[in-house]
């Protein structure tokens, strides 16, 4: 069964139309996605290196994905880093740092991106990778996050760089 999203149009209001992963959307649709920041209590955020399958392969990436048709922002937040982390987040643990949408990526489809920051105290080792995700997971500080950056080591967002706001 193919995945599918919500259609929304450019002022985030839902189309009532849903597309499956894979179809292009017209001018003027965009889709929902979220980025999941997760730090600890020792200041350090847990990122994940995708698989030799995905697009920018091997490099570093905050937990992240498309919301699915009738699933809300933080719910599709939620569920990513269970599906590629093996996390159960605490919902109250988390807030939305900040939303925008962006009309030309390098992907496939426009969207709105949605950054939710959690707070969590999971043990690496008790992280269980998704295989055709993820092949590494490590907790950062900011600065060794900004290294790997600068060594393009780390998926670029281009236009939509927060980091040096998140870090602060």
């Amino acid at each position: 069964m193919p995945e599918l999203w919500d259609v929304y149009d450019k002022d985030r209001n839902i189309t009532g139309k849903t597309i499956a992963r894979g179809e292009y959307m017209t001018e003027d649709e965009y889709h929902l996605v979220v980025q999941v920041w997760i730090k600890n209590d020792e200041n350090k955020w847990l990122i994940s290196k995708r698989a030799a399958t995905k697009s920018q392969a091997h490099k570093w990436e905050p937990t992240g994905g498309s919301v699915l048709a009738g699933e809300g922002s933080k719910d599709g937040a939620l569920r990513e880093v269970k599906e590629e982390l093996g996390i159960s987040l605490d919902p109250e643990s988390g807030y939305l740092f900040r939303s925008f949408r962006r009309d030309k990526v390098t992907w496939e489809n426009p969207g709105f991106l949605d950054v939710w920051v959690f707070r969590d105290k999971t043990s690496i080792e008790d992280v269980v990778l998704q295989q055709e995700e993820t092949i590494d997971g490590k907790w950062m500080t900011a600065q060794e996050i900004m290294e790997l950056i600068e060594k393009g080591e780390f998926v670029p967002f281009g236009k939509d760089v927060y980091y040096p706001e998140l870090f602060t």
